[in-house]
């Protein structure tokens, strides 16, 4: 391949990262009040290389001397969006292998709220996002982007609770919305066998490769939802194991089991 292919490949590329970059930004400020600064922003980019073009020297002179300005001015003006954008680009599975410290913590999170639940009996439907990304069911549910403890879960899915209803959907160690609707089971069979909770967990998990806890609000008992299977009758121990399982935990990882009342009474007195 000759110098002059490789350099015209280059530039290829070099405006393909730039427009995926623009257009990844648009996406992120759609619908909010950095849209309009980041249109603002692209006319001046627009007026800046007109002026170069034709040669309008007062024009570039005041673009010449703003530039200067424009980064410190890009990152003030954008900065939860490249937050928010750095932050996605981490939660990649690629990197995932790098961060997995304290995340997975939330799981124990999960499994002592799975717990609280079913002894109240009140009913739960709670996802965690793995690899698939479910933005499409965040969005029919409320924003929350809190941090996961089994306190808040409980709290959403008390009967008082106007968010109770529906799903919540936790990614990493946020609860990202609540009351969320999930797509039911295609499947005929589980129809009439099972509740619409459960109908609900099955049928994401048969959509995406995100694990879905389940509480009976009838029983009080337990499933999990993972890959088009729904396993049932779970104690908090089974959870904890299903859940290590899923989640490819090594053993000094794995979901710790949650303290009894005895054990609570003991370490609190201690």
């Amino acid at each position: 391949m000759t110098p002059v292919h490789q350099i015209w490949l280059l530039d290829l590329l070099d405006i393909f990262l730039v427009a995926l970059l623009f257009y990844r930004l648009l996406v992120l400020v759609k619908g909010t009040r950095s849209g309009q600064m980041y249109v603002g922003l692209l006319l001046i980019v627009l007026v800046g290389l007109f002026a170069r073009a034709f040669d309008l020297i007062a024009v570039k002179w005041i673009v010449d001397s703003v530039k200067t300005i424009w980064l410190i001015a890009f990152v003030i003006l954008f900065q939860p969006e490249l937050r928010h954008v750095l932050a996605q680009f981490g939660r990649t599975r690629y990197f995932r292998s790098f961060l997995r410290g304290d995340s997975y913590g939330v799981l124990g999170e999960v499994v002592r709220a799975a717990e609280t639940l079913g002894k109240k009996r009140h009913g739960a439907l709670m996802v965690i996002e793995r690899n698939t990304g479910l933005r499409n069911f965040v969005e029919t549910g409320t924003r929350l982007d809190a941090k996961v403890t089994a306190e808040l879960l409980v709290t959403l899915f008390s009967p008082g609770s106007p968010l109770h209803d529906g799903a919540v959907i936790l990614r990493e160690d946020s609860v990202v919305a609540a009351s969320c609707i999930l797509p039911l089971s295609s499947d005929l069979k589980t129809a009439t066998a099972l509740g619409t909770r459960h109908r609900a967990a099955l049928g994401l998990s048969e959509e995406s490769d995100a694990a879905v806890v389940v509480v009976s609000e009838d029983s009080g008992g337990i499933s999990v939802a993972f890959r088009g299977t729904l396993k049932q009758r779970l104690d908090s121990g089974e959870l904890r194991s299903e859940l290590s399982r899923i989640f490819h935990l090594r053993p000094e990882e794995e979901v710790p089991l949650p303290a009894t009342d005895s054990e609570a009474a003991a370490g609190t007195a201690g």
